[in-house]
């Protein structure tokens, strides 16, 4: 899945939400219907999805679940448009730690009252937690890993990554296997925000200051960080005009044989099944530090839900419950956030990639994505949009940095 987050929580309408005259609803007392909205399971698990529903109804006949499903990108502007208006679901997916922030700043969220969090991995549950209220609970994860091509590396002698892997090691690796003239890159790495903020974290810098009032980027460990993405284009990575950063350029370049290391995420095992290389995963290289992309969805309860208990219920079922554990390892479909690793042991026997203990020695070091509210699109596209100028040549890594700590401080002011 590509993980370029939605509209900042579908943010700017939500302050309109009028919660204050609510009164706490009373316990449900006979059958009852709830609505629940989501993108998780559009685009081939809906059927999977169906079977955790008929699950919970079985083990709960009092309550119906009426699902709505939505594309990815449409979900945003949906659910803005349903809080605008006081209709939304009384559960409703969460895409994120970012946009979890204004939904909670707004009071979109009831708080989650009587569900036993330990059950859940806790450095995910612990990220939908403010101020010591649970106001979500994360129902699937997935992280970035890094892809390596076991074919390429033996024709260029090189031993496969491991975990004490540098990024000097990575470097090292992709220079003896790139062949620019055969087509053979070393490595290929996306300069998106996404990616940025990450290897800042391991680079031991951060994206925000303490209290998130201004940047923190613009140091020579963060610009160190940036010329680790932008310096490999050209070098030991595809340059823009070669193709990179097009649509499935990356894995398609994967799938031909024709890249040594990949940085993506988990999503595109399926992609992967059919292809010939032998292929693996290993934890990315840091350079100094241990840090991952960690992506989550996660599930609310609205505020002015008539059925807080029974929605309640249902949020809980759906992110911990053992149907909704074994629906997603049989699928494939992202992966559960539960704390208990002798459940998850059927994923870790599911074949290539052999080493999938990796997806879940990554989970546990977490690179925090900085969440600045309602301006968080915005800002992400203004790193994306400077660093790529850089690898274009257009501006220096120095200026591209400088540019965004000025537009990004600028969003910060309001």
């Amino acid at each position: 899945m590509n993980r370029k987050a939605l509209a900042s929580a579908a943010m700017l309408g939500i302050a309109a939400v009028a919660l204050a005259g609510c009164s706490a609803p009373a316990a449900d007392d006979g059958p009852v219907t709830i609505t629940y909205s989501n993108f998780i399971s559009n685009g081939g698990n809906e059927d999977n999805l169906a079977k955790i529903v008929d699950a919970f109804e079985k083990a709960n006949p009092d309550i119906t679940v009426d699902v709505t499903t939505l594309p990815y990108a449409d979900y945003g502007t949906a659910l803005q448009t349903d809080l605008a208006a006081g209709t939304q679901a009384d559960v409703f997916d969460i895409d994120g730690v970012s946009n979890y922030g204004p939904l909670v700043e707004n009071g979109v969220l009831a708080p989650i009252d009587g569900v036993d969090t330990s059950v859940y991995n806790s450095g995910l549950v612990e990220q939908y937690a403010t101020d010591g209220t649970q106001y979500a609970l994360p129902t699937s994860f997935s992280d970035v890993v890094l892809y390596y091509n076991k074919d390429l590396f033996d024709a260029a002698g090189v031993d496969y990554p491991t975990a004490d892997w540098t990024w000097a090691d990575e470097t090292a690796a992709a220079e003896k296997i790139t062949d620019a003239a055969a087509g053979v890159w070393g490595d290929h790495q996306p300069v998106t925000y996404n990616e940025y903020y990450k290897v800042l974290v391991q680079n031991g810098e951060s994206f925000l200051n303490a209290d998130g009032t201004k940047v923190a980027f613009n140091t020579p460990g963060g610009i160190e960080a940036a010329h680790w993405l932008v310096d490999k284009s050209g070098t030991t990575m595809p340059t823009i005009e070669q193709g990179q950063g097009t649509a499935d350029f990356d894995t398609n370049l994967f799938k031909d044989g024709k890249l040594g290391m990949l940085h993506t995420g988990i999503w595109v095992f399926g992609a992967f099944a059919d292809t010939p290389a032998n292929w693996d995963i290993a934890v990315e290289p840091g350079n100094g530090t241990t840090a991952n992309a960690v992506f989550s969805n996660a599930v609310g309860v609205s505020a002015t839900s008539k059925h807080i208990e029974a929605a309640t219920k249902w949020a809980e079922f759906l992110s911990s419950s053992d149907d909704e554990v074994n629906v997603r390892l049989d699928a494939g479909w992202e992966l559960p956030t539960i704390a208990d690793t002798a459940k998850l042991n059927t994923y870790l026997e599911k074949g290539k990639p052999d080493n999938r203990q990796a997806v879940f020695d990554a989970a546990e070091n977490v690179a925090p994505a900085p969440s600045i509210g309602a301006n968080q699109s915005e800002m992400q596209d203004i790193i994306t949009g400077e660093l790529i100028e850089a690898q274009a040549g257009r501006e220096t890594v120095e200026q591209a940095l400088t540019n965004a700590e000025t537009k990004i401080n600028a969003l910060l002011k309001g």
